[in-house]
């Protein structure tokens, strides 16, 4: 009797860590993303330098140190791509988002390394960012719904937007200089 009880318990041990498991995952190349997001040829990528004012708003945005001296984006006309990665709890969370006329068009996990919380890479929650613009304090204009359990890449996914929005915008007036 002793031994199908300890059977079950087993496979709803390892039923369990393969749920955690699977969810990490690749959903989109970067290079997919920026093809799909200017719906025509890719242009060439560019450099951020990241000066002081970028890093005190960025560090401001994340709540913690920032400790990449660039970024590399995508920019055409009124549209840009960030691609960027921010911890959830223990993992990187790669991120794009898409930027056109000072609004997100798009945000997309494209890479999820966290053992949980992968729901914020579905349609229904990123959906919440599209038209999202950032106010003077930094934040987004909209709120955004959390998910139980996935708290942490919530934070991530909201923080690599609002830094998306803040860079196109800097990015835009410093080409007005």
């Amino acid at each position: 009797m002793k031994l199908p009880l300890v059977v079950l318990s087993v496979l709803l041990s390892c039923s369990l860590m393969s749920a955690a498991v699977n969810a990490r995952g690749t959903y989109q190349s970067a290079e997919e993303f920026i093809s799909q997001a200017f719906n025509a040829e890719v242009p060439k990528a560019k450099v951020f330098w990241i000066d002081d004012t970028a890093q005190q708003a960025i560090e401001s945005i994340l709540s913690h140190r920032f400790r990449k001296m660039r970024l590399r984006y995508w920019q055409q006309a009124n549209e840009s791509v960030w691609i960027m990665d921010e911890i959830g709890k223990e993992s990187a969370i790669t991120v794009a988002v898409h930027v056109r006329d000072s609004a997100i068009a798009q945000t997309k996990v494209l890479v999820y390394r966290e053992s949980r919380g992968d729901e914020v890479r579905h349609d229904f929650f990123t959906d919440q960012f599209k038209s999202a613009k950032l106010k003077q304090d930094l934040q987004l204009d909209t709120h955004i719904d959390g998910i139980t359990g996935a708290t942490l890449s919530v934070r991530a996914l909201t923080k690599l937007s609002r830094i998306a929005l803040y860079l196109d915008d800097y990015v835009i007036r410093k080409d007005e200089q």
